[in-house]
Parts: structure tokens; sequence; C-alpha cells
């Protein structure tokens, strides 16, 4: 099975760059199948990882940034990969 996880964070005002700039320097380990960053307007940024697990596994997620950088608390989904029915 394949299981997605998603950390959205947004930084305080201007500091968006330095945000992402935390994110992609967050190593995890054991590293996932895939790992991809993005940023968006208000100084969001998403990174999603795909893992092959079951969705309940035990999985490293990225922490909470540190040092004020976030505005609030980062959210987290989990989604497990279903059929396309196409």
């Amino acid at each position: 099975m394949t299981v997605a996880l998603m950390w959205e964070a947004r930084a305080v005002e201007g500091r968006g760059p330095e945000l992402l700039a935390w994110a992609r320097a967050r190593t995890l380990a054991p590293a996932p199948l895939r790992r991809e960053t993005f940023a968006a307007p208000q100084d969001r940024v998403l990174v999603i990882t795909w893992w092959d697990a079951p969705y309940d596994a035990e999985l490293p997620e990225l922490p909470e940034p540190d040092g004020g950088l976030a505005r609030r608390a980062v959210h987290r989904w989990r989604f497990e990969s279903v059929e396309d029915g196409a």
C-alpha cells in the first residue's frame, strides 16, 4: 500500500523563503519513496512524502519549524492510495 503524508506550514509574514529552505534541509530516516516540496502565496510551504507502508505505520515526519518561523501550528494529513476506477 502507498501512504502519502502531507505537511503544510505558513511562515511568519515575509519569512516564506526561510521556511522553504528550512523544510528542504530536513532529512527523514528512512527516506521516503518520493518527496516533493511546494511553495505558495502567503508564505506557505507544503511537503508531500510517499511511503510503501500500511496506513497506520509509524513513519518519520517533518517536525514543527523552530525559531518562531511558523505563523501557526503545522497542518498534517495522511492519505492512502486507492484504485483509480478508470
